[in-house]
């Protein structure tokens, strides 16, 4: 489902009005007639119970079924609030992804009920869909498409799409079938309106047109999909049949589900949130990647205790850690941005990956080498004026210090660019290799090079 509704209540209160006043209900069946579906849907959560019903019995099936899919998670609650046998209806009349949608989140027994009542082509169609994986392109499909055989001529052919157009209004794009009903190519339905009659079938289809594998992961069709901007793309099976297809529709609502899933990812949260999700939901969705960062965490403290000599002999260090942590943070967490951005191209090759992984790399010596030098400088200054230590003292933290961003920054780098490449060399989504995650391995990166450096330049060389 999750169908986007950018018209929010812009009309909720006149369709109130309308459900809360009392005329006939001919007069106000009438009167909804007006408005679309997505307006409705988006006003039912400010309805009662009772009013909802009132909806129910007022709208034509065609249309409460348009209501349920634009009513995204609401649609599950709305649904169980009809008679099982209406119900069955609304589910046949839906979108069949949607319909599959909207029963997977529903409870299991109540599901299987409202199947049960459903006709033996919606049977068929939801139990073809529900068998994918929620991981794969097959799941987001739909049925809703219309095919015709490669041999017919264009009077035929023409007449076959309005045949097929009573019960599929997805027109805008038809599937040309060899005499096996394997996938031929794809005509525009204007192309096959203004083609002349003696024109061959086969010299309008579009033989190169996209198409994509049921069982393909959703990641890998991003690209197919994001390439081609048609308004629906022919789902396969492995014996090359039209399983289904997917719409521009599909393709928006996949895409911005699988950039939530990696936005979440990247929030340290084992799956995307949203404002009215219940407290105890949120906390079983980020106490995972809490649990394991306070382990990491207390591995970076158990590194610091290991320098506990360090800090003793010179305690002016303590107060600069934080900002080489931060700044070699930050540089991983840019670093890994692009690189997750950049590994959606399937296509990249190993080459490209490691001129990625160089590239990072030059971009945080640089960064490092600029901040470092006005580090020297500034800091040097500082400690020399405000904390009224010598200018050789002073400058020798300050140079310690712009060292250690130096190398912590083009560290990090490598780290935020190596890990989501090597969590996809293994086939783990590399948006697992989560900010916090990231930030985590380049805090100990920070440390350690904090640190030793002090240690070997301020007290072992210098002998502060």
């Amino acid at each position: 489902m999750n169908k986007e509704n950018n018209s929010s209540t812009v009309f909720g209160e006149q369709i109130l009005e309308i459900i809360r006043s009392s005329s006939s209900p001919k007069i106000k069946a009438n009167k909804l007639a007006d408005f679309h579906a997505g307006d409705i849907a988006a006003v039912m959560p400010e309805m009662s119970e009772k009013e909802r019903g009132i909806v129910y019995r007022l709208l034509d099936l065609d249309t409460l079924s348009e209501v349920f899919e634009y009513a995204d998670e609401d649609a599950v609650e709305y649904i169980q609030e009809l008679d099982p046998k209406k119900a069955a209806q609304v589910l046949e009349r839906m979108e069949p992804d949607d319909a599959v949608d909207l029963l997977k989140a529903s409870d299991p027994k109540q599901g299987r009920a409202w199947i049960e009542l459903m006709d033996s082509d919606s049977k068929k169609d939801i139990a073809a869909l529900a068998a994918y994986d929620e991981d794969t392109i097959g799941s987001r499909m739909t049925t809703n498409f219309v095919t015709i055989e490669s041999k017919l001529t264009i009077q035929e052919a023409m007449k076959s799409v309005i045949a097929q157009a009573a019960d599929h209004d997805n027109v805008s794009v038809i599937y040309i079938l060899d005499d096996n009903e394997v996938y031929y190519g794809a005509v525009d339905l204007k192309d096959l309106i203004i083609a002349r009659q003696d024109t061959s079938l086969e010299d309008i289809a579009s033989t190169n047109y996209p198409y994509v594998y049921a069982d393909e992961k959703i990641e890998d069709c991003l690209p197919t999909l994001k390439d081609y901007s048609e308004e629906s793309i022919p789902v396969l099976s492995d014996d090359n049949h039209i399983a289904g297809v997917v719409t521009l529709q599909d393709v928006m609502e996949t895409m911005d589900a699988e950039m939530n899933e990696d936005y979440a990812k990247l929030g340290g949260l084992s799956a995307e949130e949203d404002l009215e999700e219940p407290v105890s939901t949120s906390i079983k969705k980020r106490l995972p990647w809490l649990t394991l960062l306070m382990y990491l965490g207390l591995i970076v403290s158990s590194v610091v205790g290991m320098y506990e000599q360090v800090v003793a002999k010179l305690t002016l260090i303590m107060a600069f850690q934080s900002m080489i942590l931060d700044m070699s943070g930050n540089v991983g967490t840019q670093s890994l941005a692009v690189t997750i951005r950049v590994l959606m191209d399937e296509k990249l090759t190993g080459k490209q990956k490691a001129g990625l992984v160089f590239k990072e790399m030059r971009v945080g010596f640089l960064n490092g080498a600029v901040l470092g030098v006005l580090a020297l400088g500034t800091i040097g200054v500082y400690i020399m004026l405000a904390r009224h230590y010598p200018p050789a003292t002073a400058f020798a933290v300050s140079a310690c210090i712009g060292i250690s961003l130096l190398v912590a920054m083009t560290i990090s780098s490598l780290v935020g660019t190596g890990v989501p490449i090597f969590f996809k060399k293994i086939g783990v989504d590399p948006a697992v290799a989560s900010g916090p995650l990231i930030t985590t391995i380049t805090d100990l990166v920070g440390v350690v090079t904090y640190y030793s450096l002090a240690w070997f330049m301020l007290i072992n060389v210098l002998h502060m």
